[in-house]
């Protein structure tokens, strides 16, 4: 993977004055080659690592594998682009293994999500199961520790 790309999921932050120092491009160098990667659709948007229980107590986030029937003409396309569509799904990745699809969603409550779920979700042509899985606590996003750690006070004592 490209540094510059790996540095800018690291962190979205960094200015391009300290990009360039990280990379050994110039500046301009920089933001010549994000402008590029933004045009070519290599980087889709920027966005935040939120710790969401300290933001919103009411935010539910559910991760729900979905086992469809593929179409002919356009295999899990069709499926996936109805999905997408819904303004609750944060996410949708196709998946190998048990299950087709990856959707995550988040909602208000339980029941907001499991309605998600029953009406819209499963009433699709072609899906044929959901299994939801609720996220009760998340550790770490995207490599950053959404917790500080907390400090181990035991000690290390040697024999």
């Amino acid at each position: 993977m490209d540094t510059l790309i790996r540095l800018l999921k690291q962190n979205a932050r960094l200015s391009c004055k300290e990009l360039a120092a990280m990379t050994g491009m110039s500046e301009s160098s920089v933001e010549e080659k994000i402008k590029t990667l933004e045009h070519e659709g290599v980087i889709k948007g920027y966005s935040a690592i939120v710790n969401d229980e300290a933001a919103d107590k009411n935010t539910v986030t559910a991760f729900i594998e979905v086992k469809v029937t593929p179409k002919a003409d356009c295999g899990f396309d069709d499926i996936a682009k109805t999905i997408m569509m819904y303004d609750e799904v944060e996410s949708l990745t196709l998946m190998s293994g048990a299950f087709d699809l990856a959707v995550t969603i988040s909602g208000t409550n339980y029941k907001e999500v499991a309605l998600f779920v029953a009406q819209r979700l499963s009433t699709i042509d072609g899906v044929i199961s959901t299994a939801t899985h609720f996220v009760l606590k998340r550790y770490k996003e995207k490599g950053i520790f959404i917790e500080n750690e907390a400090d181990d006070e035991r000690g290390f004592i040697s024999p």
